[in-house]
Parts: C-alpha cells; sequence; structure tokens
C-alpha cells in the first residue's frame, strides 16, 4: 500500500493537472495508482472535465474520485483563496473498489462485506442524507463511513460529483472499499464543555423542555453568569448541546458527545429548539466553540491517535468544514500543518466541505464546524 499526495495554485488546467501528476507520480515511486482522490475549486469548474481526463492519461487504470469545492488541501497546504487543485494517488494490492451513486430514491445494494468502508461525496442541494447516512451504516455495520458535502457552487447542478466513470451535479457519489484495507476516522468537533453533564427531564423530538427540573434557558443563564468575560462573548453564536452518544456513561470527557447546533428559542416556557431529536433521561451538556478550542480539540485528538496507531498511517483524505481554515484560526494551513506534526509526512488530501460526514461512538453523523479526517492503513 502506498500514497502520494500533490496540489497546484496555477490558473490552467494543463500546468495545473502536469504538477499535480509529477508530484503523484514521484510519491507513488513507480507503484501504479488504483484510486485518485480529486478536489477542484470554483476557478476551475469549466475546465472540470479536462483536468479529470488529464490524471485519467497520466494515471491510467486509476478509479477517479472527486468533487468541486471552495477551497482544497494537499499535505500540510490549505488552498483557500484563488485557483487550486488537489489531489491523493493509492497503489492498494489487495483491496476491492466498488463506485456508486445516489439519488433521491434511496441506496442500491452494494457489494462487499460487513466491514466494508464507504468515502460520500455529496451534493448539498436535495441530499437525502438523513436517509443515506443510516442506510450505510446498516449495509457495512462493521465499516467507517466518511466523507463531505461538496462546496464548489452556491446553485443548484453548479457542482461536479465523480465515481469512476460516473459524473454527476446532484445527489451523491461514493466508493465501497473492502479487502486488506483499513480505515480509521479521527473527528474533531472542535467544542469544549461549559457547565456540567445534564439529564434531560423533559423533550419532545428536537424541543427541550427541562434539563435537570429547570427550564432550558434558565440554565443557560446560569452558566453565562458564571462565565468569563470572553466566555460569554461566544455565548451569542458559538452556544452548541452536547449530546451524549453512549447511554449510561458515568463519566465524560470533551468529544464524548455528538455536537449539535441550538436553532432556536421560547423566552415564554425557557425552551430550546435543538437540531437533534432528544430523549427523556439522556445526558446532555453545553459546549462552546472557538479557535482555542478547536486547536485544542484537534491536537488531543491526532496526538491520541498518532500514539496507538499512526505509525502505521499509509495515507489519508481530510474533510474539513468551511468554518474552518484562516476564518477560524487567523492563520493558514492549521489543521493540515497540526496533522502533519502530529504524524509525518502521511500523505493527505482533501477539502473544505458545507458538512463533513464521519462516526462518532460508532454512528455515522453529518456534522458542522468539524474536521473529519480519513486515514488509510494496512488490515492487521
Amino acid at each position: 500500500m502506498r500514497f502520494a499526495s500533490g496540489a497546484s495554485r496555477a490558473a490552467s488546467p494543463e500546468p495545473a493537472v502536469a504538477e499535480v501528476a509529477a508530484a503523484l507520480s514521484t510519491g507513488l515511486a513507480g507503484a501504479r495508482a488504483d484510486l485518485v482522490c480529486l478536489f477542484v475549486s470554483p476557478h476551475h469548474e469549466d475546465a472540470w472535465r479536462r483536468i479529470a481526463d488529464g490524471l485519467r492519461r497520466e494515471l491510467p487504470g486509476a478509479l477517479l474520485l472527486g468533487c468541486t469545492a471552495r477551497s482544497v488541501i494537499a499535505g500540510a497546504e490549505e488552498i483557500e483563496d484563488g485557483p487550486g487543485i488537489a489531489a491523493s494517488a493509492a497503489a492498494l494490492p489487495g483491496v476491492k473498489l466498488h463506485p456508486f451513486r445516489l439519488e433521491a430514491a434511496g441506496v442500491p445494494e452494494l457489494p462487499g462485506p460487513d466491514d466494508a468502508h464507504v468515502l460520500l461525496l455529496v451534493d448539498p442541494f436535495g441530499a437525502e442524507l438523513d436517509a443515506w447516512i443510516p442506510a450505510l451504516d446498516e449495509r457495512f455495520p462493521a465499516g467507517t463511513k466518511l466523507g463531505g458535502i461538496a462546496s464548489g457552487a452556491a446553485r443548484p447542478g453548479g457542482n461536479v460529483l465523480v465515481a469512476g466513470d460516473a459524473t454527476a451535479r446532484a445527489g451523491a457519489v461514493g466508493l465501497v472499499l473492502s479487502g486488506d484495507l483499513a480505515l480509521d476516522a479521527v473527528v474533531a468537533q472542535g467544542c469544549r464543555p461549559i457547565g456540567p453533564p445534564l439529564f434531560v427531564t423533559g423533550a419532545r423530538g428536537n424541543v427541550l423542555f427541562e434539563l435537570d427540573g429547570k427550564p432550558p434557558m434558565e440554565v443557560v443563564s446560569q452558566l453565562f453568569a458564571a462565565a468569563s468575560p470572553a466566555e460569554q462573548r461566544l455565548f451569542q453564536g458559538s452556544l452548541f448541546l452536547g449530546i451524549e452518544m453512549e447511554p449510561e456513561q458515568s463519566r465524560f470527557e470533551s468529544g464524548d458527545f455528538l455536537i449539535r447546533n441550538l436553532i432556536g428559542a421560547d423566552p415564554n416556557t425557557g425552551a430550546l429548539h435543538v437540531a437533534a431529536g432528544l430523549e427523556d433521561r439522556r445526558v446532555v451538556q453545553f459546549h462552546l466553540r472557538d479557535a482555542a478550542a478547536a486547536a485544542d480539540d484537534l491536537l488531543r485528538r491526532l496526538g491520541r491517535y498518532a500514539e496507538e496507531r499512526g505509525r502505521d498511517a499509509a495515507g489519508a483524505l481530510l474533510f474539513s468544514c468551511l468554518g474552518r481554515g484562516r476564518g477560524l484560526y487567523g492563520v493558514p494551513d492549521h489543521d493540515a500543518s497540526a496533522f502533519r506534526r502530529a504524524l509525518g509526512p502521511v500523505p493527505l488530501a482533501g477539502f473544505f466541505c458545507n458538512g463533513e460526514i464521519g462516526p462518532v461512538e460508532g454512528r455515522t453523523f453529518l456534522h458542522g464546524y468539524t474536521s473529519a479526517f480519513a486515514i488509510f492503513r494496512p488490515k492487521p
């Protein structure tokens, strides 16, 4: 198993393809590419087919998976402004690759064992992720599902998705990988808890009426009063609710919760509306997100992975939120550079997404403001 990655900022497609292909060929060191993942900025939208065909010519026989994206990632570089092409190539002996396409009708019968892995690229307009993600979890319960929502266009039909010979401008495309391959997920949701864990004592659907016997807005007011001035500034737009993923857990750490948006409040009842279904007796905890919390969470998770499995990592893809990058941290290349520091020169490619797909405690979810790494290594 061997991976390579490369990027180009060239404004013209032909020089960009030549630069990326040269980097991939050098990294593969003579190995034949079986898979190429390609991410292309909107500056090259009209040249998408020429770029894809150019890489197919340079790396014959490789299956192509990719999409358009506002910003792209390769190595330790995040290309957030101007034209950009990023790609990863992999030689995967003993691995079966099955590309597929999803439309509103549902999920087709997909081949592969229960522990096959899935990469998924989705158009943001009309996607049926509430149906597709559970269906993929059910079909491949022991596999890892990761991916992202394309961000190359702000209108229906503007994004391009490709998997194998299929090109789509709606729905989703994906790839089932099975055989001699392990796929690990590092999902950094970028939040830190504030206040104690609390029991849901009143909820209906996504409306939270009561926490530990109190109206939720009363709990939030108490947390606000006890917070530092810097934390209070985050309450306006960076307060979230974390929902426990392992029922009956007695101790909680940052990252043990699925982070969900607060989407409304009722001042008359003190209820909060949450972007998730809620159940009585489930444990929740409020969280704040800022650059420091996102960086700490990312470094902790990457550091833990590096200690446990990092020496076997062969290559990686990064699906990172458009809300991260320079706009969050104030500096370029933050998450890609953090990956390089933690795992060394493991080839990395990816893009900035409109939403990230990855597991939390064994179940796959659509996230926001997250960096989700798909890390490939040989199966033990």
